[in-house]
């Protein structure tokens, strides 16, 4: 008997060996049984620990697990938090600042990545598809499901979400887990105010449903809250009927008060009958010539770019106006009179009015186009030195004299995107955060670096801005935020923060997700003990906070 249990260890050791290799995976994920694929390749786990940024590298993750279902993401978090090892989950790896990446700086804990883009199914097939309710209005979707895999589904039954990001190769959980924005941010809030129910993997291993009927406090933890709680593995998304095409119209302004004036009047219009409003309103700075036919589109001709030159504009900065209307079939003979009668209530520069009509499709999916010409020239896969900022609309001329004639220069190396929201289309009771005022723009500052020069230079410029606003109390907010200290993140949560602290306890009392946002990495470890003890002080005390076994 001795021998034989012998043979069959010695047989599953050859088998682990021939599974893993030498990597050194947690004995608990060794006897998860996963429906979909765990792999130590080289290759895959190279790429676990890089992002769209590359600005910094996080630790290579211990395996890479490519889920077809919530219970296979169960299981793995489940042995997380029983083995003491972190979480990562990946969408499209299209964080700046390393968020997705596993960082452990204060424990250094190593843990696994959980693909959630499909694209790997195991024997069970890959993730399930997006499920439309023509009747219900809303989609079902895997949280790795990309956003142009969602609206190719919707449109088959004539149906598309409410609210956008500019670029559609994002998943649903990346982008629910910060907001989602976008031009029709004003109108119809965020993407995280456009979300009827979740299902969620705590960190606990726990798969919880939850909306605003049942366990409400996750789900508006979850959406905002940058993966702190949970990962999100299905999401049920509101539809409204899609429109076929869009025009799509680009007016340019010399006077920022003036460009600020009409962005704040278009989003005054929100909740107007769709004849009365724009449906998208976006701007960008525009302080060097070649970025008026920038990258974020094929906009304007090659072969007819816009000159600055033949505005007869004043000054070194201009700031353009993009603005779109939808439109059916229906109602293509009025569209013409619906716009003439909005551009005339605007004080933009009247020989600069250029338009293009494009299907729906083709406006939404419009920074992709402009990708696939990047990488084809090798400028796509290069560090992203972005930052986005919340600015309330009280200092956005303080911005603009500081920031914008002052410290960009006359080269900003990418688009700098500056619109304005609503604050009243942004749950409160979300995790996420804006600026107090009722009114505040985002200001984002795309840029890629060609090399370590450009790269140090403008990572040197942002700090000039964050400390510029600092110096000057323009109390801003970042957007897809990145600190490197606990009390920054406090700072930025304000009011918010002792009932996130809160959320984590409650829902990763071992703090084993999302590590790369270094939110909770700054302390000693919580042990058992630690955990029952806040908890009894905190906001959530009651019978739920018993010993953490």
């Amino acid at each position: 008997m001795a021998v034989d249990t012998f043979l069959l260890l010695a047989l599953a050791m050859c088998r682990l060996i021939v599974t893993v290799g030498l990597t050194v995976v947690p004995t608990e994920l060794l006897h998860v049984e996963l429906a979909g694929q765990l792999s130590v390749d080289t290759s895959e786990v190279e790429a676990a620990s890089v992002d769209f940024g590359m600005l910094s590298k996080g630790e290579p993750p211990l395996a890479v697990v490519h889920p077809v279902s919530a219970e296979d993401v169960a299981q793995v978090v489940k042995a997380a938090y029983d083995g003491g090892f972190t979480v990562s989950a990946r969408g499209h790896g299209h964080s700046i600042n390393g968020q997705a990446l596993m960082k452990e700086r204060s424990r250094g804990r190593r843990g696994v990545v959980i693909e959630m883009v499909k694209g790997h199914g195991g024997d069970g097939g890959g993730p399930p598809p997006p499920l439309v309710s023509e009747k219900g209005k809303y989609v079902d979707v895997w949280g790795g499901e990309l956003w142009i895999e969602v609206l190719r589904a919707t449109l088959e039954h004539g149906l598309a979400p409410m609210s956008w990001t500019d670029y559609l190769y994002l998943s649903v959980g990346g982008t629910l887990s910060n907001a989602g924005i976008s031009g029709q941010t004003f109108n119809y809030g965020p993407q995280i105010s456009n979300v009827l129910e979740l299902d969620v993997v705590t960190g606990k291993g726990e798969v919880l449903t939850c909306s605003e009927d049942g366990n409400s406090e996750l789900f508006h933890g979850v959406l905002g809250g940058l993966g702190q709680f949970g990962i999100i593995t299905r999401a049920r998304i509101a539809l409204q009927p899609a429109p076929h095409r869009v025009r799509w119209i680009r007016v340019l302004y010399s006077n920022f008060s003036t460009f600020c004036k009409d962005q704040e009047f278009l989003i005054s219009l929100q909740g107007k009958h769709a004849s009365q409003r724009f449906d998208y309103v976006e701007g960008f700075v525009i302080v060097d010539e070649g970025l008026i036919n920038n990258w974020r589109s094929s906009f304007f001709s090659p072969s007819n770019p816009v000159k600055i030159t033949s505005l007869n504009a004043h000054g070194d900065v201009l700031y353009c106006l993009e603005i779109t209307k939808d439109y059916h079939q229906g109602n293509a003979d009025s569209i013409d009179e619906e716009i003439e009668a909005l551009l005339k209530k605007l004080d933009f520069i009247q020989t600069s009015v250029f338009t293009t009509d494009v299907p729906y499709v083709d406006f939404l999916d419009r920074v992709h186009k402009a990708e696939l010409k990047l990488r084809s020239k090798g400028l796509w896969d290069v560090p992203h030195p972005w930052l986005n900022l919340f600015v309330p609309k009280s200092r956005i001329k303080d911005f603009d004299k500081g920031v914008f004639k002052g410290i960009l220069g006359n080269s900003t190396s990418g688009p700098i995107l500056i619109y304005p929201m609503n604050k009243h289309k942004w749950d409160h009771r979300s995790s996420a955060v804006t600026p107090e005022e009722e009114m505040f723009y985002l200001v984002a500052f795309l840029r890629s670096a060609l090399d370590t020069e450009a790269l140090e230079y403008l990572t040197k410029q942002n700090r000039q801005i964050l400390r510029f606003c600092q110096d000057s109390e323009i109390k801003v907010k970042q957007y897809m935020p990145h600190y490197t200290t606990q009390q920054e993140w406090m700072d930025h949560f304000g009011d918010k923060w002792t009932h996130f602290q809160a959320l984590k306890m409650q829902f990763d009392p071992r703090r084993i997700l999302a590590t790369g946002q270094q939110i909770f990495q700054f302390d000693e470890p919580y042990t058992d003990d630690m955990i029952c003890s806040k908890t009894a002080n905190s906001d959530l005390e009651g019978q739920q906070w018993k010993h953490i076994k």
